[in-house]
Formats: C-alpha cells, structure tokens, sequence
C-alpha cells in the first residue's frame, strides 16, 4: 500500500495497542495488589531469562511522556487496560483510590491531547487474591468480575466511550490453566474447562452491566484468531484443522453469537456439561456492539495419533521453512484476511475491529535511529489484507497495531520488541522507530 493510497475512509479508526502489566511497572506501589503476572513473572524459571514487568516501560509514571509521543505522532485512538489490581487490590472489596485517580489521569490526558481511550476491562492481569480462591476455575469469578466492570464502568463511563471486556480468553485460560506455560501457571483439563466455560460466561455477563450502566457505550471483546491450514491433503489433516480451528477461533465467539459452543467439531467439548448450570446457555450470549479481531499469523495443522482429544497437532512456522518474526510465527498476511472474512459470517456483531496486529523483528539501534524495514513491510502486506476485507464488503472499521511501545512480552520476557517506539528499558529513554514514522504519514493520509 502506498501511502497516499490510503483510502480506508474518513470514519475508520486508526489506533494503537498496549496493556497494562506490560507496560505500566510500578508493580506494588501506591496500594496495587499483587496480580497473578506478578506472582508468576517473580517465579523462578517462568519467564525468559527471569525477566519480569516489575518496572518494564515505567508508563505508571511515564504516561505523560509516552501520551504525548502518541500525539506527536499523530495516532488518535490508544487502546489500553485497566489493572484489576490496581483498582481493586484484592480483586473484590475495597477499593484502591489512588488506582482509580491514576486510570482518571491518563483518560483526561488522552482528552486534553484529542486522543480516544478504548479501554480493555481484563488483559491476564488476575489479582492474585482471586488466584488464591481458584481464579477463572472458581464460579464466583462471575460475581467477582461483574462488580469490578460495574465500578469501573461508574468511574470512567462519563468518558471513555470504547470497552473491550476481555482480551483473547482463548490464550489466557489455554496458556495459563491447560499448558500451564502464562500465569497462574495451572496445567490440566479440568482447570482449562472450568476457566472456558466462566470466562465465556463473563464476556457476556460484562457486556451486558455496561450496556445496563452505559447505555450508549461502544462495546465489544477481542479474540485472538489464526487462519488455520491442513499440512496436507489427506482427510485426517483436514479434520485435524477443524478441530483445531474450533479450539483457537470458534470456542469463544460462537457462545457469544447465541452458538453454543462448537462441539460438533470438538468432542473435547462435552467435558463442558459439568460446568454449565441451568441458563447458562442464554447468558452466554450478548450482541456486542463490535468484536475485536487480533491476528498475527497462520497455523499448519497435521493429524497426531499421539495427541489424545484433539488428535492433531501444529507445525511450527520454522520447521516449514517459511518467512517468520521473532516470535517464530509465519509471515502470512492473507491470514488476516482470512479471518476477517470468517467473523464477518457472525451476523450478532454490528461492526470488527483489528485490535491487534503488528510483528516482532530484531531492532537495531543506530546513530539514534530504528530503521526497521521488516515491520514496516509487514504492516503494509496486512493492511492491503485488511483493506481487501473492506472492499469485499466487510464491516471492519479501524485497525490497532500492537504496539505503542516495546514492553515486557508475557513469557518472553523483553526480547521480542513489537513497539513503534523503541524502548531502552535501562534509560527509559524512548526512540520512534521508522515504523512510528510511516505509521503517522499513513493515518494522517488519511483524515
């Protein structure tokens, strides 16, 4: 795409992404409770090389300074999330006033400089007091997350008009409570079901107190999704993607859309029964205002005799020898297409937005300078994706890349740099990377 073709229209949203323990530091201060990253990123042997979000970018203090970049960069719209912990330290109960005036602050900066806050209500960060209750296993994290989206929608709904509810439950209960590989660090199929069923549960159930608190709200959710491929040509590697394809993209928003859970294609998913309760079925679903789309890659799927339940198993981009990023994911920008046009078929959702999209590629730093031709190169090839989308006749309306900022990546520590703006984490000093650059010409093409 080049630039002065940028004709996605006047109403589409151009924004940027980022969360809040990746990015904010300030750990244990000022009142925050301890979140479940907190815990698990502290661990031994958890993370990269031990690396955690203790400090990471330091935008606890450093807001300011990171808000006005956004603006000097031209970048109108800041996805962000709010630390459950922060506000409410033990996750239920008393909450902490020094939190509530920090997220007041950043949203009236954001105001002040023309920028749109899109708040994501949970990004993984638990508080570790509701871990120690069972967390997403514990039905009570129902009632628990209904009142923190309750409060935060009466201290912030006067001027946050976006709201995402949860940011890709598929990875935060598969990697935190299957694999056991994210925090809490939970393995087992029980704890990974038990965590679907009432994250599913919440999305709906946070979707609707805002709409009842915040009636002409903006609201919606984001799934994490991968355009999914056989390996091959066989029937057992087709039928190995549809599972797997229900697993990572369907299991989350098809209850959302009134669907029930895609158990046809994977009979894993009767494990379910003993933690639906009557209605359950109903309250699974709530008609979202948008849904966030959040696409990297794709997958390769193979058949597995050896992998009990789903009985497939996916390749690894570098095992295919295929363009790949730092995060050893392909390089495949028809995926984002792909998946775009798969959720514009759920006809519950008024409009998608791409929340997350964006590449980790080795950075280097050079007389003061980022000049990282591979991101810029990737974002362009997904965009002209999502601009196909658009033209076939899908509802997508803004584009978020991720991210703002380099920051601390989850379990792979600080290595994978996803930022437009390159961060020296011992300094603190930031740098626009080329990326920023070409970002803010793109948008400013066209407003």
């Amino acid at each position: 795409m080049k630039i002065e073709d940028n004709d996605f229209g006047p109403d589409f949203k151009w924004g940027v992404s980022t969360a809040a323990y990746q990015v904010e530091g300030a750990w244990y201060t000022d009142g925050k409770g301890k979140s479940i990253w907190d815990v698990f990123s502290n661990t031994k042997g958890k993370t990269f090389q031990g690396e955690n979000g203790n400090i990471t970018c330091d935008f606890y203090r450093r807001y300011t300074h990171d808000i006005i970049l956004m603006a000097k960069l031209g970048i109108p719209n800041f996805r962000f999330s709010l630390s459950w912990s922060r506000i409410i330290p033990n996750g239920t109960g008393k909450v902490n006033p020094v939190g509530i005036e920090f997220y007041n602050r950043v949203i009236d900066f954001c105001l002040e400089l023309g920028i749109e806050p899109w708040i994501t209500l949970y990004h993984w960060d638990l508080p570790f007091e509701l871990e120690k209750k069972g967390g997403w296993t514990n039905r009570e994290i129902i009632k628990w997350f209904g009142d923190y989206v309750e409060l935060c929608a009466k201290y912030f709904g006067d001027r946050v008009k976006h709201w995402m509810i949860l940011n890709e439950p598929m990875v935060f209960t598969g990697a935190g409570y299957f694999l056991g590989v994210h925090a809490p660090g939970r393995k087992g199929l029980n704890s990974f079901l038990a965590a679907i069923h009432h994250a599913a549960m919440c999305q709906a159930e946070g979707g609707r107190i805002l709409r009842s608190i915040l009636p002409e709200a903006h609201i919606g959710t984001t799934f994490s999704c991968s355009s999914i491929h056989p390996l091959g040509n066989s029937t057992s590697d087709e039928m190995a993607s549809k599972r797997i394809d229900a697993l990572l993209n369907r299991m989350f928003v098809e209850p959302l859309a009134g669907l029930g859970y895609p158990v046809a294609d994977l009979k894993l998913l009767q494990r379910l029964e003993p933690f639906i309760k009557d209605g359950d079925e109903n309250k699974l679903a709530f008609d979202m205002d948008f849904i966030g789309v959040q696409n990297y890659t794709r997958e390769k799927v193979a058949h597995s005799s050896i992998t009990p339940l789903i009985w497939a198993k996916v390749i690894k981009a570098d095992k295919r020898k295929v363009d790949i990023t730092e995060m050893n994911w392909e390089v495949y920008p028809e995926s984002i297409y792909e998946m775009l046009l798969k959720f514009s078929k759920y006809k519950n959702f008024k409009e998608i937005i791409v929340t997350e999209n964006g590449a980790a590629f080795p950075d280097v730093l050079l007389d003061g300078k980022i000049h990282d031709i591979k991101r810029i190169n990737y974002l362009d090839q997904y965009l002209k994706q999502v601009f196909r989308a658009k033209q076939e006749g899908v509802n997508v309306n803004g584009y978020f890349i991720w991210s703002f900022t380099d920051n601390f990546e989850w379990a792979e520590g600080y290595r994978p740099r996803f930022g437009l703006v390159y961060v020296d984490f011992k300094t603190q000093d930031r740098i626009i990377k080329d990326s920023g650059y070409w970002y803010s010409k793109l948008i400013q093409s066209g407003i």
